[in-house]
Parts: C-alpha cells; sequence; structure tokens
C-alpha cells in the first residue's frame, strides 16, 4: 500500500470517529488497540495490514468497509431476521395483488373519497412513527387499492392510481425507517409505476424524493444525490409557472442533495443547497405538507441541524437548533431532531444534554427511535463515554441495543 493511500484510510477513520463523538482513547478501546496504535493509523504512519483489522474498524464505526477503502471489497450485511411489523408489510408486497385485480377487473365505480381518507391516514401513521398500525391498515388497504386502480371506470382510474402510489410511497418510507432497504425499493418502485399510469409529474417527483431517501439509507450517497438534483432541475420550469407545489417538491429534494452532499464530506455545497431551499421554504410558506415531504422554513431548519452534525459541525448545529420550533411538524420529524441533537451534544461530549435529547425523541415515536440504526449506534457511543447512564439508556448487559430494537417493534 502507498503512503498516500494510508493517510487517506487514516483521515476517513479519524473523520468518522469525531462525527461519532469519540475520543480516541475511547475508540481505541472499542477496538481493544492502544491509543498509540490508533494515532499512528490515523496519521497514516502504521499501516493496517490485515482485512479483519479493517473490517473491525468498519464495523465499531458503523460504516461499510468499502467506505474507508476502496480497494477493499464490498461486504455484504445480511439481517438476521426483518422485525415482526417488517415481516408484515413484506408479506402485504409480496402478495400477487395486481395480478388478482387485473384477472378480475371489471369495470365499477370506486369509493374514491373513502379510499382516499384511508390513505390520508396510512400517512399520518407513517408520520407519526406507528408502523404497527400502519401493518394493519395496509393489509386491506393495499388489495382493495390494487382493485380500485384496475376496475374503476374511466373516471376515476387516474385518481385510484394517484392514491395507489401515495399508498406504497408510505409502505416505503416506513420501511426505510425500519432499515428495511430491499423491500423498500421494491414499494418505491411500484409507487413510480402507479404514478406513472396515474399520469402525475409531481406524484413521480415525489417518487423520486423517496428514493434519494432510500440512497441515503443505503449510503449510496452519490446516486441520492443525482436522483435528488436531477429531478429538481426537472421540476424548475413547473416552478416558474407557479406551481406552489412543484416548489415544495424542489424544495424537499434540494433539502435531500445537500444531506448527500454532507455524507460525501461537500460542506461548501452543502451549505449551499440549505441557502437555495431556505428561499424555496420562503415562497411555499409554512402550514403545507405537499405529496407528505412536510417541505418549510421549519423542516429547512431541521435540516440545517442535521447537515451540520454530518459534517462534524455540532457547535454550529447546536446554534442552528436554538429557537426552531418544530411543534407543527409530525412526531417523526420531530424525533429526528431530537436524535440530531442527541448526536450534536455527544459530539461535543455533553453526555446528558445527549442523553435527554434521546429520551424525547423516543416520546415522541417509540417504535421509529427503536428502528433506526443511528440511535442504537449513539446509544452505544454514550455508554462508551459515560457507563452509568445504562440503566437511562435501558442497554441490557453486554449488548449496544436501543430498547425495541430488533425484536417486534
Amino acid at each position: 500500500m502507498s503512503s498516500d493511500y494510508q493517510r487517506s484510510l487514516g483521515r476517513k477513520i479519524a473523520l468518522h470517529r469525531k462525527r461519532r463523538g469519540l475520543s480516541q482513547k475511547e475508540f481505541a478501546a472499542l477496538l481493544d488497540r492502544s491509543e498509540a496504535w490508533l494515532s499512528q493509523v490515523e496519521r497514516g504512519v502504521r499501516r493496517i495490514a490485515r482485512m479483519t483489522v479493517l473490517e473491525k474498524i468498519a464495523d465499531v464505526l458503523g460504516v461499510p468497509v468499502s467506505e474507508l477503502a476502496a480497494e477493499a471489497p464490498i461486504m455484504a450485511v445480511v439481517a438476521d431476521g426483518a422485525p415482526a411489523v417488517a415481516q408484515r408489510l413484506r408479506l402485504v408486497l409480496s402478495s400477487a395483488h395486481s395480478l388478482k385485480a387485473f384477472l378480475a377487473q371489471e369495470d365499477s365505480p370506486a369509493e374514491v373519497p373513502a379510499l382516499r381518507a384511508e390513505v390520508e391516514q396510512a400517512w399520518s401513521l407513517t408520520h407519526q412513527g406507528d408502523f404497527s398500525g400502519l401493518a394493519d391498515l395496509s393489509e386491506g388497504l393495499v388489495p382493495r387499492l390494487e382493485s380500485a386502480a384496475r376496475s374503476t371506470v374511466e373516471t376515476d382510474r387516474a385518481e385510484s392510481f394517484r392514491l395507489l402510489a401515495a399508498m406504497y410511497q408510505a409502505c416505503g418510507a416506513a420501511l426505510a425507517n425500519m432499515g428495511e432497504s430491499d423491500v423498500a425499493w421494491v414499494a418505491v418502485d411500484r409507487a413510480v409505476a402507479a404514478a406513472d399510469r396515474a399520469g402525475d409529474p409531481l406524484l413521480m417527483a415525489a417518487c423520486e424524493f423517496r428514493l434519494s431517501v432510500l440512497f441515503l439509507g443505503a449510503r449510496h450517497f452519490e446516486q441520492a444525490a443525482i436522483v435528488s438534483g436531477s429531478a429538481a432541475d426537472a421540476l424548475e420550469p413547473m416552478q416558474g409557472s407557479g406551481r406552489v407545489e412543484a416548489a415544495a417538491l424542489r424544495g424537499a429534494l434540494t433539502l435531500q442533495r445537500a444531506v448527500a452532499a454532507a455524507r460525501l464530506n461537500l460542506a461548501e455545497d452543502a451549505y449551499a443547497y440549505l441557502r437555495q431551499a431556505r428561499e424555496l421554504a420562503e415562497h411555499v410558506g409554512a402550514g403545507r405538507n405537499d405529496y407528505n415531504t412536510e417541505f418549510g422554513p421549519a423542516n429547512v431548519s431541521l435540516h440545517e441541524v442535521s447537515v451540520a452534525v454530518d459534517l462534524g459541525d455540532a457547535g454550529i448545529a447546536l446554534r442552528a437548533a436554538q429557537g426552531v420550533e418544530v411543534s407543527g411538524l409530525s412526531a417523526e420529524r420531530q424525533a429526528r431532531f431530537r436524535i440530531d441533537l442527541a448526536r450534536a451534544y455527544a459530539q461535543r461530549r455533553q453526555v446528558t444534554e445527549a442523553v435527554s435529547a434521546l429520551l424525547t425523541a423516543r416520546e415522541l415515536a417509540p417504535q421509529l427511535t427503536g428502528a433506526l440504526p443511528v440511535v442504537k449506534q449513539l446509544a452505544a457511543d454514550l455508554l462508551v463515554m459515560d457507563p452509568e447512564r445504562s440503566e437511562e439508556l435501558r442497554v441490557p448487559a453486554g449488548e449496544a441495543v436501543w430498547p425495541g430494537a430488533g425484536a417486534g417493534i
């Protein structure tokens, strides 16, 4: 290996360690290595000779090996088993509802208002992080929507496909939050197809937004940047024609570009996209939730905090969080804001404040908070900083998990 490679690898390890708020001493202890050894690795003066060592570093940091070392093989991570709620949604998406509906189709009027109300309820459950409730609703609603989209009279067909697309987006969003990216892809792909059948370009753009969220969750940051960027650019003519919904979707997609840039460590680009999103939010105004993106001034402020934390700028994140009013946003967004606050406090080694923010997030959306990998990782980091916090975090001895995570949430 070249010395340039060693220095580059060391810088990446140091960057991810700092993002987690760990000192060299604490991180070295997690690796069962000395602080001096880690210091030499991060400065690029000591070579990591074995793949097993690099794999352990990546595992403790919570990143793929390929993200640390381009020369390393991509390591596949296979879950031991999906949580019970995720499994129920998997089964909903695995059944041949569309085939059954196609074979049995007969032109008949659809109960569009009733279906719309149930789809709105599905999104409400998703925004609340109530995945159990969403699974209960989906098991009956998805088959009915598939049937309605294929058996309604022509005048109702486009709206039926719009509702079907919105429902699959809700399932995809929930599954992405649970870390079930493979089946979330299926849901979003079906949403794209339904939006196309509906002939609704804004709904198609909303699907691209969901796709970019999936790419971010799967750590495909460049793909997330491309998807969100190309969709945002495509919407510019519609925004210019005065469509507020187009401006809102462009804003939501621009926030995704900002997050992708931050995770690629492109600070200037990330903050530039945030400024652009702020301008769009001022045009859109507060109190809207176009295509369930919750885009507006408050959501931009939340993303300013998130981007700063991703870049390791804890001070900027905490300053940005001051005075942010989140009460008008969903429980999901409020919980994510508290999680980002906890991450910022952890970077500053303010353990008490970090634990408090995490507990608030759990109160707001317990199923969501229990499912997010970043929370499990953060809880483990806080225990390294202060082992006496185990009772507050309710982490069983020897396990670095958040309560409820990984089991039927």
